[in-house]
């Protein structure tokens, strides 16, 4: 990769950054320093440079541990999403392969006459499809 050089001024010093980031990267990182460093002078005009720099520091650190911890609770969050998907994806295809059984119960109901006839629930639709199964079983285990 390659490294870029970048003249910086922060609290009027001139620095020389070497790093991978985009000029338009540095100049809001430089940007964002400078205003929260002349707002810590504004705040406490007796502080001196080096404090100024500290406290922006810890005030730096402090915002990344906190978006570390929301970037953590993110990534479980979509874990947890993840997981919660491939389940719906999984219950709709057990609702899927009911509902073919019992689209298939009905088929047989109706071949059989019982037109009438309820299916309550996707246990008699799978005992239904079960009977005429074994029924055709026993049909061709009687014609060999």
């Amino acid at each position: 990769m390659t490294q870029n050089r970048y003249k910086a001024i922060v609290g009027g010093q001139t620095y020389t950054i070497i790093g991978q980031e985009s000029k338009q990267h540095m100049d809001m990182v430089l940007a964002l320093v400078n205003e929260q460093l002349n707002e810590i002078k504004d705040l406490s005009p007796e502080i001196t440079a080096e404090k100024a720099a500290i406290l922006l520091a810890i005030n730096a650190v402090s915002d990344q541990v906190k978006k570390q911890e929301e970037l953590l609770q993110l990534k479980k969050y979509q874990a947890d999403l993840k997981r919660r998907a491939a389940r719906s994806v999984e219950l709709e295809n057990k609702i899927k392969k009911i509902e073919a059984i019992e689209a298939e119960a009905k088929s047989i109901m109706q071949k059989n006459g019982k037109n009438n006839a309820q299916i309550r629930n996707h246990v008699e639709a799978q005992q239904v499809v079960n009977e005429n199964r074994k029924r055709e079983i026993q049909k061709r285990a009687a014609n060999k």
